[in-house]
């Protein structure tokens, strides 16, 4: 696959070959090479000299690892990005402490996962519709979870169940080197092309499939995300994980915890039991 042929995101198949190692496993390279350099370095340039403006409470340290296009970035730097400050200071006002985590939700400019009927809310702290009987995440859960799984350290590969619309797995982009992300409902696995394509994010990779089984020819992961609840956590994706690794669900019927699981050794996990959340249901299958 040339540079001139490639789409983004990248689909697992792009990235892995017929013995099952991905082609960044063979390359012995975590960070991926894209045509994007100038208009990262532009990016980065613009939010630097956006950071000399703001009070010492505002400034973050941006990972700029995952460039946008130049369209993305106009429109991130416009009336949107009021509204995106306030949404993340909201954020760290209900506990998220880690900077690199806000620093990813105020680089990703939400509305652009939203519907357009509902644009307007794009940076309220709630979850909102996106068809098909699922929502996207409230900001304060994403950056719970993510926190959480981050725990302060370098995320390599990161398995995320639910793609949903595609906003959780950008955000992702920015805190891990690499995002494997699946979706079942293969409408929304469309969906999150479409919006995830123009922002030419070179570190995703989504797959269309059963997020219970997770990805066995890619695992293990340094970290899993659920974004749907299930009444226990997939004992698949309990195995993928590596050792020390952490898996951040909610999990429950009616009433939901989230809950972290972390892998002490080959037959040994940790459960602790954190908070209320609320999600859609995690089924199995694909539709």
């Amino acid at each position: 696959m040339t540079i001139k042929d490639r789409r983004f995101p990248l689909s697992l198949s792009a990235v892995v070959d017929k013995s099952g190692k991905s082609h960044i496993e063979k390359k012995h390279s975590a960070r991926i090479a894209t045509p994007q350099t100038a208009m990262q370095n532009a990016t980065k340039n613009t939010l630097i000299k956006t950071a000399r403006q703001e009070s010492p409470e505002q400034i973050f340290d941006r990972p700029m690892h995952s460039p946008m296009s130049k369209s993305v970035v106009v429109s991130s730097l416009q009336g949107s990005e009021g509204s995106r400050r306030a949404m993340v200071a909201r954020v760290a006002q209900k506990g998220v402490k880690d900077r690199v985590v806000l620093a990813a939700l105020d680089s990703i400019p939400r509305h652009l996962f939203i519907q357009s009927g509902l644009s307007s809310q794009a940076y309220i702290d709630a979850s909102l519709p996106i068809g098909y009987h699922q929502t996207i995440s409230q900001p304060y859960i994403v950056g719970r979870m993510i926190e959480i799984m981050r725990n302060e350290g370098v995320l390599g590969k990161v398995l995320e169940i639910g793609t949903g619309c595609g906003y959780q797995a950008a955000v992702l982009s920015l805190v891990a080197k690499e995002v494997y992300s699946i979706e079942r409902i293969k409408a929304l696995h469309e969906l999150a092309k479409n919006n995830l394509r123009p922002m030419r994010i070179a570190n995703i990779r989504l797959h269309y499939g059963d997020g219970m089984l997770g990805l066995l020819q890619v695992a293990p992961f340094d970290g899993i995300i659920l974004a749907a609840a299930g009444l226990e956590v997939p004992q698949a994706l309990l195995e993928q994980l590596v050792i020390g690794g952490r898996l951040i669900a909610p999990v429950g019927g009616k009433n939901q915890m989230l809950q972290l699981i972390e892998r002490v050794s080959k037959n040994e996990w940790k459960n602790s039991v954190l908070e209320q959340c609320h999600f859609v249901p995690l089924h199995q299958g694909v539709i």
